[in-house]
């Protein structure tokens, strides 16, 4: 997952190229999203609006934040890195895997408007596969692995609670292999990742394995799908 060059001649050759490949697997993208029932252990909307903060991994991070920054309710998304037992992370060590880091997302959000429920169903239903083992789409590596990162009790209740309730339901044609750990730290990424997909969206990459899911979660969450993105993030 790597910035496409600026030059013109490189521009339209992988355009060009995403554009075949878009045409010849546009079934395939379309049928990632799984529709998914609603968590059955899940806190009530706040009463008044507060801040909270929700952290996951699922591959690349810049597909994950562009679904998020769509989502109604959410304040503010970032890139970063967590997980991992080095006490600092960057792109070069995360991204050779010696780390152990994962590329993960903050989701900051107002309870009184969406729930953590509510956002680990669009986490599980469009901005990730979570039955693929250490790779996400065309990215291999533990750095892209299927990941919670709860932050307090309470979130490792719902998230395990939704786990066992998606295993039982036999959700998805395989076994979900989403890992839930404690957040330890949030390292947010270098400014040129935060806010990638809004920025870039004629990026091959973005048009072929990012955008489908921003069109999924439109379709499938029409109440909490937000046209615009929010254009906040952590430098």
């Amino acid at each position: 997952m790597n910035a496409v060059s600026s030059s013109p001649l490189r521009t339209l050759l992988t355009t060009a190229l995403c554009a075949g490949l878009l045409a010849c697997n546009a079934g395939i993208a379309s049928s990632k999203p799984v529709a998914l029932p609603d968590p059955k252990a899940d806190l009530p909307l706040a009463a008044a609006k507060s801040s909270a903060t929700a952290v996951f991994a699922g591959g690349c991070f810049w597909g994950v934040e562009a679904v998020f920054e769509h989502v109604k309710g959410v304040r503010q998304v970032s890139s970063g890195y967590v997980g991992g037992s080095a006490g600092d992370a960057n792109y070069r060590a995360v991204g050779g895997g010696s780390s152990g880091h994962a590329e993960s997302v903050k989701v900051i959000y107002d309870p009184s408007q969406v729930s953590y429920g509510q956002l680990l169903k669009v986490f599980f239903s469009v901005a990730h596969d979570p039955t693929q083992l250490n790779r996400q789409g065309p990215d291999r590596g533990t750095q892209y692995r299927s990941a919670i990162f709860y932050g307090d009790p309470q979130q490792q209740k719902i998230a395990n609670a939704y786990l066992a309730q998606l295993g039982a339901a036999k959700a998805f044609p395989a076994p979900i292999v989403t890992q839930l750990t404690p957040l330890k730290a949030f390292y947010p990424a270098e400014a040129y990742h935060q806010d990638y997909a809004r920025l870039h969206p004629n990026d091959p990459y973005i048009v072929y394995n990012d955008a489908p899911k921003v069109v999924a979660l439109k379709q499938q969450f029409p109440a909490l799908y937000r046209p615009e993105p929010i254009a906040v993030s952590v430098r």
